[in-house]
């Protein structure tokens, strides 16, 4: 099995390359599968299909299958992500999807941040990167560790930055093949600390490091952000980010009140449509309309 050809990374190459930024949306049932897809069909832009644990563990194959066919089968390139795959059960169901069903994540993070040092990291999450690669599936890791938890991930305190020194060994030895930098973002809302306070600085010294080549740079704790900070974060490299209340809620809003008067399928369409309104504007601010 080869990496030559994987989606995830793939379209990563090109937007690194191309300065733009990419949605990974987070998708937590077939409708917002379905909005994420209308919205990069309609803009002509590669995407990110993401899904969290917890919704692989309760659609399990069935609903992977679903999320694959409908991404890899769209007008423009889009790829199945599995953000902050932490646990050894949800890293099991997804990685044994592939290697006993040939049902296939393009890439999964491989989310080893909780261990208590660098070492211990590397330790948990090479096994399971080696056994990805062997299926063709493209990995991400997380150096440092960010605060905060979302959506059935496990909540993690005593947030620690990413040393920009460590990164270029730590990706050699976990052989992962996307970064996920501590920065000063976290998971979940800014507004219990006054704001988002980014280390822009960090990003531009990986960037330096990795340019023209892996690992790809990916931001996660998305939400709330103004919009020139994300502008911002393209600028120092980062190609991947990873939203997802910034449509959600739309999506459930939109649902509730849709069906106190109208048709369970009309109902849907509107929440369809208002979450691919969000994923229109992020792939016009992250510049990635029009390049699929």
């Amino acid at each position: 099995m080869t990496l030559a050809n994987n989606r995830t990374l793939d379209i990563l190459n090109k937007a690194e390359a191309g300065g733009y930024g990419i949605v990974a949306q987070t998708c937590y049932d077939a409708g917002m599968a379905k909005g994420l897809v209308r919205a990069a069909e309609r803009n002509n832009s590669p995407a990110i299909l993401q899904l969290f644990p917890i919704t692989l563990q309760a659609g399990k194959g069935p609903f992977l299958q679903y999320c694959v066919t409908l991404a890899h089968n769209a007008s423009v390139p889009i790829a199945v992500h599995l953000d902050h795959a932490t646990d050894a059960e949800h890293l099991e169901l997804s990685i044994g999807l592939a290697e006993k069903e040939g049902i296939k994540f393009d890439s999964i993070m491989v989310d080893a941040s909780h261990a208590d040092n660098e070492e211990e990291n590397i330790a948990i999450a090479v096994p399971y990167i080696k056994r990805c690669v062997a299926q063709g599936i493209a990995t991400e890791v997380e150096l440092g560790r960010l605060e905060g938890g979302e959506a059935g991930l496990r909540e993690i305190t005593g947030g620690m930055l990413t040393d920009p020194a460590n990164a270029e060994n730590f990706m050699k030895e976990t052989g992962a093949h996307i970064l996920a930098p501590s920065y000063g973002n976290l998971h979940g809302s800014y507004k219990f600390i006054g704001g988002p306070k980014y280390k822009l600085e960090i990003l531009k010294d990986l960037q330096q490091r990795f340019k023209g080549r892996i690992p790809y740079l990916c931001a996660h704790g998305t939400d709330e952000l103004p919009d020139e900070l994300f502008t911002d974060l393209v600028k120092s490299g980062v190609s991947k980010f990873n939203i997802n209340s910034w449509a959600r809620d739309p999506y459930v809003e939109t649902y509730s009140q849709a069906l106190a008067s109208k048709a369970f399928p009309d109902a849907e369409e509107e929440a369809v449509e208002a979450f691919a309104k969000v994923c229109d504007r992020f792939m016009n601010l992250l510049g990635s309309s029009g390049k699929a």
